[in-house]
């Protein structure tokens, strides 16, 4: 019966046999697009990790993709989180990361990295407002910085011993003590580059996922 369809009707089958590729090839627009969307977000993302964020600016003000994409939530949660990180407020960084939880979580390299960015930036608030003193009281430290005592004295006691901080938490009195800094060494340089290195990686991944 099928056959005799198609004979009688030819037009209705062929049009019915075309829906298939057709289908298939809006499954495939629709991939590239989010490949592209994946790629612009991570070409953010890098300029993030590289403490460029006044660059995303002009990323986002030029090319037919970010035009595209601009208005994404992972891209808006991603300006939210490089405004946050040129400010080093942890209070905007912990709210960015709430309210776009779902669009920043649902990305494991994202997620990944904005894990290890807050960590980066609660040692630099710390480090900032340890800098005046030779001794502090980590209670004093954790209502600066407005999280538990517990919290920032297991930060510290981490920064110790990555030799971020140097210096001996005196537990009984409650009190860090800091020692004066010895030599710099050259981990953080070294990290750095490979940073860089990722970010000409994914740059040119985004440059042929523009293309698509």
């Amino acid at each position: 019966m099928e056959g005799l369809a198609a004979y009688v009707n030819p037009k209705s089958a062929a049009a019915s046999s075309d829906a298939p590729f057709s289908s298939s090839s809006a499954i495939s627009s629709a991939a590239s697009e989010q490949r592209q969307l994946q790629a612009f977000a991570y070409m953010i993302l890098c300029k993030i990790m590289l403490q460029q964020p006044d660059e995303i600016t002009g990323l986002l003000a030029t090319g037919k993709t970010a035009a595209k994409f601009r208005d994404q939530l992972v891209v808006v949660a991603l300006q939210a989180i490089a405004k946050a990180q040129k400010q080093r407020s942890l209070a905007d960084f912990e709210k960015a990361l709430s309210e776009y939880r779902s669009s920043l979580q649902s990305d494991e390299l994202i997620r990944s990295h904005l894990t290890a960015l807050y960590d980066t930036l609660l040692e630099q608030n710390l480090v900032r407002l340890i800098e005046p003193y030779s001794r502090v009281e980590i209670s004093h430290i954790a209502s600066l910085i407005g999280l538990p005592i517990s919290v920032v004295e297991n930060k510290m006691s981490q920064m110790i011993l990555d030799d971020v901080l140097h210096g001996i938490l005196d537990q009984g009195n409650g009190c860090l003590v800091i020692f004066p800094e010895p030599k710099s060494n050259t981990t953080y340089e070294t990290t750095l580059e490979t940073i860089k290195s990722l970010g000409n990686v994914v740059e040119s991944l985004y440059a042929k996922a523009a293309t698509l």
